[in-house]
């Protein structure tokens, strides 16, 4: 059996970004840096065409320094993680991970390598650098990318025949070096026996450091087997300041919206849509331009969603509208329409076929199926039955200055514009509140109540017969 481990490098201070918040920790699409960098290696392929069996991986080991604490609760058990108390350059913190890798059981025979802020590289392209090290049983194999631009990026130098020799880093690379368009994109895998060893014999270089890339020159010295595979530049992207943290933003996000059109969603207007990794849309949904979805969303089939709509963290089911409206950490049952310009705050849970109009918000309420919510109204902390009337400018006034108060609805109710419901109270099945008035008292089912305060006027015979003293 092939075994690996995957040791992720993320102990660097990231003083580029300017911040007190660890640089892999920085938010890229809805999830910090390093949860992109294990998504990829945690979504690897069920098969590999090149082996008989799929290679068998540990969970992957971290290597930590600045804001260690921070970064290991925000991944727990996740991860294996290895402290790198100084940073003394990437070969250094490699090393670090050494008695972690070495205490697995059973013993990996390769290490993957790769860094914690390289937010777009592909699970496909671990895979493949994988794949080809154990097909040819190299010592080392890196991932490369070519590009007319090679900037600050190592630069790979190949012999007369094609042979890796070295990867020079641009500060130390010739002039003829630096027209080199091949480039190490900083993954690799090694031989676990030849790793460490090679690691602690590793000399500083000019700047005190102990680079990574100095063992492919010692292994070319030693004669050993030395493999690349070619990926895409966007991967080689790694995040050093908030300048290139937006630049990744934009590639990852173009990945997000074209994976969910290729799905059978329509996106009116990639340009002015934004939505998170992990949202799920079902086909025929439709986003209309600058719609923003957040967090862990799950949109159902046949729903059309905006124009300026913000959705985070929420849950709808089939043949929703969303026009111009927010919802937050809210539930929408098939074929709920919002807006515009509502808001749906967290706890608010809208049945099936609830129609809640403009200027109109739900907090922390559950509301009843095929109900209708007119515009100017305020539902908080209520629960209302199905196939109730909430005329326009309702409120629940759930807040008594001390706590927060419970309001219930029964079914069919109907109650009347501006309506004031003074929490805590119920109004009964079928029963009635006159426009304006003030509810005080629990209204028992089938009355209707009107005035300010609210009395009870008479019992409505049924919901069919509703007065004019209703108010709509």
């Amino acid at each position: 059996m092939n075994i690996y481990a995957t040791v992720v490098l993320a102990a660097g201070k990231g003083t580029r970004m300017r911040s007190a918040l660890p640089k892999v920790l920085h938010p890229l699409a809805g999830a910090p840096l390093l949860a992109h960098v294990l998504k990829a290696i945690e979504d690897f392929p069920l098969s590999f065409p090149s082996l008989d069996t799929r290679p068998f991986s540990h969970r992957p080991v971290v290597v930590l320094g600045h804001g260690a604490a921070q970064i290991e609760a925000g991944f727990a058990e996740r991860c294996l993680y290895a402290l790198q108390d100084e940073q003394l350059g990437t070969g250094h913190a490699l090393l670090a991970a050494q008695a972690v890798v070495e205490a697995l059981h059973p013993v990996p025979q390769t290490v993957l390598v790769c860094y914690g802020d390289m937010p777009l590289i592909r699970s496909e392209t671990l895979a493949r650098v994988l794949g080809e090290h154990l097909t040819q049983q190299a010592t080392i194999t890196f991932l490369t990318a070519y590009t007319q631009q090679p900037s600050d990026f190592g630069r790979v130098v190949r012999d007369a025949s094609g042979h890796v020799r070295e990867i020079v880093e641009v500060r130390r690379a010739t002039e003829e070096q630096k027209r080199i368009n091949e480039i190490n994109s900083g993954v690799y895998c090694f031989d676990r026996q030849w790793l460490w060893p090679t690691l602690q014999a590793l000399p500083r270089n000019s700047a005190g450091e102990y680079y990574l890339t100095d063992l492919i020159a010692i292994a070319s010295t030693q004669g050993r087997a030395i493999m690349t595979v070619q990926g895409t530049i966007d991967e080689t992207i790694g995040v050093n300041d908030r300048v290139q943290l937006a630049a990744s933003e934009q590639v990852l996000r173009r990945r997000i919206l074209e994976r969910h059109m290729y799905s059978g969603v329509t996106i009116v207007d990639p340009a002015t849509t934004y939505i998170d990794d992990d949202v799920r849309i079902g086909r025929d949904t439709v986003i209309l331009p600058s719609t923003m979805i957040s967090g862990k969303t799950t949109i159902g089939t046949n729903c059309r969603l905006g124009p300026g709509t913000v959705i985070e963290q929420s849950v709808l089911g089939d043949g929703c509208i969303v026009r111009t409206s927010m919802l937050e950490e809210a539930v929408l049952e098939d074929d709920v329409t919002v807006g515009p310009f509502s808001h749906c705050r967290p706890g608010a849970h809208l049945a099936h076929g609830v129609r809640m109009g403009n200027f109109a918000e739900v907090k922390n309420s559950y509301v009843g199926t095929q109900t209708d919510m007119h515009h100017f109204s305020y539902l908080g902390d209520a629960t209302v039955g199905e196939h109730v009337n909430i005329g326009a400018g309702t409120i629940t006034c759930n807040y008594d200055g001390v706590r927060k108060n419970h309001t219930a609805i029964g079914a069919h109710a109907f109650i009347g514009s501006d309506t004031l419901l003074v929490a805590p109270v119920t109004v009964g099945e079928r029963a009635h509140t006159g426009a304006g008035a003030v509810v005080r008292h629990d209204v028992p089912p089938g009355a209707l109540v009107v005035g300010v305060p609210a009395r009870f006027l008479r019992m409505v015979e049924s919901p069919e017969h509703a007065s004019v003293e209703d108010g709509q």
